[in-house]
């Protein structure tokens, strides 16, 4: 039985097709049951692929997203479908990076969120890119991320 709150979703629980582009992603939200708690969801995609502009050829990185939600949480189908939606995308690590981090904040609205981009070596130079909405809420424990630095075959 499913219920009202979620009779909106249209990806969880059936077939999808991979979005063509991050623009014709949809990225879904549920309700937030414990809205009045402030507490860390984490994502980690140590998969996410994309592709260089210049060249065409794949980029790799392990994205940590975290966040404490507000009143929405992400639907993680929906996520996965967006960020699969990147390997068909043309753009650099930055971009890439913070397209991800605005469309999340855009969706959900979130008291706080915070996205490590851990870009594996292009040019035998790793890129990272780290963004954050603001201060973490008082009292919320944040963990390290837990991406070590690129050390190479060493």
């Amino acid at each position: 039985m499913t219920e009202e709150r979620f009779s909106a979703l249209t990806q969880l629980g059936g077939s999808n097709e991979m979005p063509a582009s991050p623009e014709a992603a949809t990225l879904e939200r549920v309700p937030n049951a414990r809205a009045e708690m402030d507490y860390v969801v984490r994502f980690a995609c140590p998969e996410f692929t994309s592709l260089c502009p210049m060249t065409g050829q794949p980029d790799f990185a392990h994205l940590v997203i975290d966040y404490v939600p507000d009143q929405w949480l992400v639907e993680s189908k929906s996520l996965k479908l967006f960020l699969g939606s990147f390997r068909n995308h043309g753009s650099f690590h930055e971009d890439c990076t913070l397209m991800v981090a605005s469309r999340l904040v855009e969706t959900l609205s979130p008291r706080w969120l915070r996205i490590g981009g851990y870009w594996y070596p292009r040019g035998g130079i790793p890129i990272d890119v780290f963004w954050q909405t603001g201060p973490v809420p008082e009292g919320v424990w944040i963990p390290d991320q837990g991406v070590p630095p690129y050390r190479g075959r060493g």
